[in-house]
């Protein structure tokens, strides 16, 4: 389904994060950027795992990577957090789901108070009845 720029912005701010990899430690860390110690596993090219949970702070760290001619590698990757599917579901749009749901659920609130106004319409329940007493016979 189409996403919505809603839909856009609830991912960039709440749902993506950018991993920054290299190869040798940053002279400076910037603000919002986390880093994750990884394994020392032989093969494995990067040693260095950079989290950056909002686009500026990734954008700051990697500018700084590029004046230091460092060699380094960036992925974008889902969070880990409970709320993650709730806001963002695979191949979906949430701004699609909710405006669907009022409209059936408005559409329903609707229906049922004329049905009720209906039932008690004693006029309305006599003719219901005769309509019965006929079909039965």
């Amino acid at each position: 389904m189409q996403l919505t720029r809603f839909d856009r912005w609830l991912r960039e701010k709440y749902v993506y994060e950018t991993h920054v990899q290299t190869l040798r430690p940053v002279e400076a860390v910037p603000r919002g950027i986390r880093e994750v110690e990884i394994p020392d596993v032989p093969g494995k090219r990067f040693k260095h795992l950079y989290v950056a949970s909002n686009a500026k702070a990734a954008d700051d760290l990697i500018s700084q990577l590029k004046e230091n001619s460092q060699m380094y590698a960036t992925q974008i990757v889902d969070r880990r957090r409970w709320y993650v599917p709730l806001i963002a579901p695979k191949e979906k749009s949430v701004t699609w789901f909710l405006l669907s749901s009022i409209i059936i659920g408005s559409s329903l609130v609707v229906f049922l108070f004329h049905l009720k106004g209906l039932v008690e319409d004693p006029e309305f329940r006599k003719n219901v009845m005769e309509a019965l007493k006929l079909l039965r016979k």
